[in-house]
């Protein structure tokens, strides 16, 4: 069971490959012998999800194991308060069906203790890629046996959970940022880049099982690279990864505003096969507020970042995430976070209410809100995003879109998501054409929304093709 975001997919997914060659059956039956729950620890919604799933993994009788961002950031202590859990770290993955082993034949593990992960790698990060540091989940590459690997050569060491059209590929791991509200940092260590060859090898081996988008996953897509020697790798990397036979488009995930810079840009906007897509972790708009947060920008920065992206490319999408009643906030911080919103024409926004995190700077602050009114501020901004959400994905109509198409409904009607929509977090565009299948991506025009999705059909015209790779199909 996968909780949290797209990297811990890929997490399980090398936990699933590691148990599967080693001898285990991975099934979907409720009489399991074991439930391997991969657990988030962002955030307290978050904690408190995975803490249930944990309490109800074992209703059908098999032992339950955590791991993941939980199991790590809390590891005995978790044992402690549930102790009806196993409770593995990081370090357990490289040995993972040997801990199942032992936990299936009745030993109890003991649970590590939780500590931060930074200080396994040096501080320099071009010392890092020759260290030895602790298991990197999802970094992995190895040859495994048939019916897991293909027919020749290594590749990352992963068997797919979702068989769909798009793949997460994670590009790097940890984060070197010091935001006074995160803990990640601590529990998934310094920021380590994975090689080049290694992220190409993978990429085709996904394409191999299907996959059409590629889906970059990282703590900090922008800072690839900067461990290998080449802050500017990710640039000279994208068009390889574009280029993949079978891959259709490339998505770029977890961007940094205060890391952005002209050459990547540029790299997102005129690569063949990258989606113009940005998703930036801008938080907030009121420079007083990002400084407690320790981060960097104002809304004027935000909005010239914008211009800049969107003066060279007019139609690419941007999402963001948002934190609200982060301590010391004013109303005259939440009026300039609401100005900027309407401003800033974002396809996808995201608002969260803040909640103080173990071991962080901003745990601490003076200026504490109480929750009710930390919930009223995310209330007022949720309603304020869905409907300018709605207002952009309005501004689209009429607009050429490429579309993924991952789902037919029937009767010349189809599901996907066009390039400024990334999976699960953003909305889905619904097509009218004839002859589709699961995979193609085609160009259609913008007809309609409901709230953030869209509503598309392919042109009555010869059908133009998108960007790549389109298949010829006929209007409904």
């Amino acid at each position: 069971m996968t909780l949290g975001c797209a990297r811990n997919e890929v997490d399980s997914e090398e936990l699933a490959a590691r148990l599967e060659a080693a001898g285990w059956t991975l099934t979907d039956d409720s009489g399991a012998d074991v439930v391997l729950v991969n657990t988030c620890g962002f955030i307290q919604a978050a904690k408190q999800e995975s803490i249930d799933e944990l309490l109800s993994a074992g209703s059908g009788g098999g032992k339950v194991v955590a791991v993941g961002c939980l199991a790590q950031r809390y590891g005995s202590d978790l044992a402690e308060a549930l102790p009806e859990v196993q409770v593995l770290g990081f370090d357990d993955y490289g040995d993972i069906a040997a801990r199942l082993d032992a936990v299936h034949g009745g030993h109890r593990w003991t649970a590590h203790t939780p500590g931060d992960r930074r200080n396994l790698l040096p501080i320099a990060p071009a010392g890092r890629q020759a260290a030895a540091g602790g298991h990197l989940p999802g970094h992995g590459m190895a040859d495994l046996p048939p019916g897991i690997a293909p027919p020749s050569g290594p590749r990352a060491l992963r068997r797919r959970l979702d068989g769909g059209v798009v793949a997460p590929l994670k590009i790097a791991s940890g984060c070197d940022r010091r935001c006074s509200f995160c803990a990640i940092p601590a529990f998934r260590g310094a920021f380590v880049s994975r090689l080049p060859q290694d992220l190409l090898s993978e990429a085709s081996w996904l394409a191999a099982q299907g996959v059409r988008e590629l889906f970059l996953v990282s703590e900090n897509s922008t800072s690839y690279g900067k461990d290998l020697g080449d802050l500017s790798l990710l640039e000279a990397v994208l068009p390889e990864l574009a280029a993949v036979p079978g891959i259709e488009r490339v998505r770029v995930s977890y961007l940094q505003p205060a890391e952005m810079r002209p050459g990547l840009i540029e790299a997102m906007t005129s690569t063949p096969g990258v989606a113009p897509y940005f998703d930036l972790s801008f938080q907030h708009a009121s420079g007083r507020v990002l400084r407690a947060m320790r981060r960097f920008g104002d809304s004027e920065r935000f909005c010239a970042l914008l211009d800049r992206v969107r003066k060279a490319c007019p139609e690419a999408g941007v999402r963001s995430n948002f934190i609200v009643g982060f301590p010391g906030e004013t109303e005259t911080d939440l009026e300039e976070l609401h100005q900027f919103l309407a401003e800033a024409r974002l396809d996808a926004i995201g608002i969260f209410g803040y909640s103080d995190e173990d071991g962080t700077e901003a745990a601490s602050l003076p200026g504490q809100m109480p929750a009710d009114e930390i919930a009223r501020r995310v209330e007022d901004l949720a309603g304020l995003a869905d409907e300018l959400m709605a207002q952009r994905a309005a501004d689209r109509v009429g607009e050429m879109v490429d579309v993924l198409i991952e789902e037919s409904l029937g009767s010349g009607r189809y599901c996907g998501r066009a390039g400024h929509q990334a999976p699960e977090v953003d909305g889905s565009t619904a097509v009218r054409a004839r002859g589709l299948t699961v995979g193609d991506l085609v160009r259609a025009t913008v007809s309609g929304t409901e709230g953030a999705d869209l509503l598309a059909e392919v042109p009555r015209s010869t059908a133009e093709p998108a960007a790549r790779g389109a298949r010829r199909v006929e209007p409904a």
